[in-house]
């Protein structure tokens, strides 16, 4: 049997995940033709129709969704077989990959920054900020070994462990009249000028304010989509607006005027979370997820049951 190279592999799981030509053409840096021949090529050389397609969509074969769920774990041994060769050649063990968001806590990238483990003295730990649900989908394709993720759905491919759990804030004006409050509810801001993260920042938090909303029958003067706390600073100060963010978000922009106030919603809470594949067989994933669990003494939310760790 003639195996097929990686090249043909990666296309095929970029394709798999785009389900797009001219999409998975541009991650893998190619022309559509190139890419068009790699699928074409690899499908006759292992005698197997992985995709279906036409002049409008790409659809997955269930022999492909089998292949290309194969072939992704393939492709990440061979990567993690150079990046393991260099970082030997380079007096290292090993290097983690690690996905953070900017939902974050700082206090808790400080804490992970100070793990050691004793089986990989000379780790080197890499991060990569990307937003969570980005992040989970790369987690879940091998690109990353672990993340940590805030408001992300759940899924068969990734196992979690929760780490910590806190409530949204409003950020809003000092003289506000929900200033008075010790802390607020959506039903509190209905006829105000709302700030909230945009659907591609986190959709899943997205859609649950929304949701929320919705159900409490909130209605709001206007709506206003934001990247980043910074962002709603102007349009706090310009409309009397109450901007839901984070409680790091809230704090970084808590000063000249601005105040913050936690949102007193149970379905609004953000839960940060450690991800990694289901299938891990990683050693040094596992005992990393572990010494995450001990340094951060999160025995009575960490979920550790859920993530598969190697012994």
């Amino acid at each position: 049997m003639v195996l097929p190279e990686i090249r043909f592999l990666q296309a095929a799981a970029v394709l798999a995940e785009e389900l797009n030509f001219s999409r998975a053409a541009e991650r893998l840096h190619i022309d559509q033709s190139t890419l068009s021949r790699r699928i074409h090529d690899l499908e006759d050389q292992i005698s197997l129709q992985l995709f279906v397609r036409n002049h409008h969509d790409v659809q997955l074969t269930e022999a492909g969704r089998h292949f290309v769920e194969e072939a992704r774990t393939a492709i990440l041994h061979a990567e993690r077989a150079v990046t393991s060769a260099t970082a030997a050649e380079r007096g290292m063990d090993e290097i983690l990959n690690i996905g953070r968001s900017a939902y974050i806590d700082p206090h808790l990238i400080a804490a992970i920054l100070s793990i050691h483990l004793p089986l990989f003295p000379r780790l080197k730990l890499k991060f990569w900020s990307n937003y969570s649900h980005e992040l989970a989908r790369q987690v879940a394709s091998g690109r990353l070994d672990i993340a940590l993720v805030s408001a992300v759905t759940d899924t068969p491919r990734l196992s979690m462990m929760s780490l910590a759990e806190s409530s949204m804030y409003i950020a809003l004006q000092e003289e506000n009249p929900l200033a008075k409050h010790n802390e607020l509810h959506l039903e509190e801001m209905r006829d105000c000028v709302w700030i909230i993260p945009a659907q591609h920042v986190n959709p899943l938090l997205y859609e649950t304010i929304q949701t929320v909303a919705a159900e409490k029958g909130v209605l709001v003067a206007d709506v206003h989509y934001v990247m980043s706390a910074e962002e709603a600073t102007e349009l706090i100060l310009a409309y009397s607006g109450v901007a839901i963010l984070t409680r790091h978000g809230a704090s970084r922009i808590a000063r000249d005027g601005i105040t913050m106030r936690p949102l007193a919603e149970a379905r609004l809470k953000i839960v940060t979370r450690l991800a990694a594949r289901a299938d891990n067989k990683s050693r040094l994933v596992s005992e990393f997820a572990r010494a995450v669990g001990r340094k951060l003494n999160s025995s009575a939310v960490a979920e550790q049951g859920k993530l598969p760790l190697s012994s």
